[in-house]
């Protein structure tokens, strides 16, 4: 019964301090739980602060980052406008030089037989004369004659050569080669006011004469393609319609050169189709029409009538065109160039020369006759048997060149 009551006591006790440990344990539960909710609270208002002060620094932040990137960028774009004018300064002067060095180098070369034959002969007199007299002005005057400059133009040249000697106290037999220099030089651009193809307003006409043989259709052919490397449309009118050969040649270039060509069959009346060129060229709006023309002299007669001829259908049918009309001839013929210049400036107005095959010969002082004594500007010379080798001609160039 004692032990019943022991174990029942002792249970009571132990029941009792279980009930003591529960309620602390819930005591504590409590304020732990009130103080985690007070602490959840407090870290999420302070949270919120920080991302309150984060997303005002952030805002902040991208404002000003905006605004340096802005000037960042239009530095930049300034940088880039300041490199871009100076490249195209830079592209455009070496291009001109280029162009301009090309076209030196071009007729330089192209001349060399001529300079062997001018330039380094009269070296050889003037260095051989202790002084300036008469038997030195008459190797410079054979020099000259054999240049194919002419015999009317050597005089004058000499003339003037004489004159300028006279002026110069002092001059010495050294200074004789550049005294002439300035003189062919003066005599070449008081020739001719412009050296220039006159092509524009379009739309123009370009009329090519010129025997056959010295190169007219292949002219014709580079010249098109010039001249739509230029960006300009071209329509050429085969009007040499004696030669089959010459449509066929034409034809030819103008699949080379992407170029349309308007023929009749041969022996047709090229008047006639110098008649559809112009209602073709007019149709499609060509900027530059080229026509080309029968080479035949043996009959000068037959020849005036037939340029006559076209020379009225471009006055009524193509009115308002530019006109230019360009005489082909064979630099390798020296005087008998000259004589043909002569007689195609009786039946045509010609306005201006292309001199093919310069680089051929060692006559290229013909040049300086033509435009002398013709009062015709050479306006291009063939230096070359490339595409690219038909060159707009310079008075200054040509000097330099031929005295280098």
């Amino acid at each position: 019964m004692l032990d019943w009551f022991k174990k029942k006591v002792k249970s009571e006790e132990v029941q009792e301090k279980k009930e003591e440990i529960k309620d602390t344990f819930d005591d504590i539960k409590e304020d732990l739980g009130e103080g985690l909710e007070d602490f959840k609270k407090e870290a999420k208002e302070t949270f919120s602060e920080i991302k309150e002060e984060i997303n005002e620094g952030l805002s902040d932040f991208k404002e000003e980052s905006a605004e340096v990137l802005e000037a960042a960028k239009e530095e930049i774009r300034d940088i880039k406008e300041d490199i871009a004018e100076t490249f195209d300064d830079k592209e455009e002067e070496e291009v001109i030089e280029t162009e301009k060095k090309s076209f030196f180098q071009r007729i330089s070369e192209g001349l060399l037989k001529t300079k062997k034959n001018f330039s380094e002969k009269i070296d050889e007199v003037v260095f051989s004369f202790k002084k300036i007299d008469e038997d030195m002005f008459e190797e410079i005057e054979e020099i000259l004659i054999m240049a194919d400059v002419g015999v009317e133009t050597t005089m004058l040249i000499t003339d003037k050569l004489r004159d300028r000697i006279n002026q110069e106290r002092n001059a010495e037999p050294s200074m004789v080669k550049t005294f002439l220099k300035e003189e062919i030089g003066k005599i070449m651009e008081e020739s001719v006011e412009s050296n220039d193809l006159k092509l524009t307003p379009s739309p123009a006409v370009l009329l090519v004469v010129g025997v056959n043989g010295v190169g007219k259709t292949t002219t014709i052919g580079k010249l098109s393609h010039k001249f739509k490397s230029e960006g300009k449309s071209v329509l050429v009118a085969a009007a040499d319609t004696f030669r089959a050969a010459a449509i066929d040649q034409l034809e030819e270039w103008g699949k080379r050169a992407g170029i349309d060509v308007i023929s009749h069959q041969e022996g047709s009346d090229p008047a006639a189709v110098v008649f559809d060129g112009i209602h073709a060229a007019k149709a499609r709006k060509i900027d530059i029409l080229i026509i080309d023309t029968a080479g035949r002299l043996h009959n000068k007669s037959n020849l005036m009538n037939e340029l006559n001829k076209i020379f009225r259908v471009i006055d009524k049918e193509y009115e308002g065109a530019t006109r230019e009309v360009l005489l082909v001839l064979d630099a390798t013929t020296g005087q008998n160039a000259l004589s043909q210049a002569k007689t195609f400036k009786e039946v045509a107005n010609v306005t201006g020369i292309a001199l093919t095959k310069l680089d051929g010969t060692a006559k290229g002082g013909i040049v300086i006759a033509l435009q002398h004594e013709l009062n015709i500007p050479v306006k291009l010379v063939g230096v070359g048997e490339g595409i690219d080798d038909l060159q707009p001609f310079e008075n200054k160039a040509f000097v330099e060149a031929l005295f280098d």
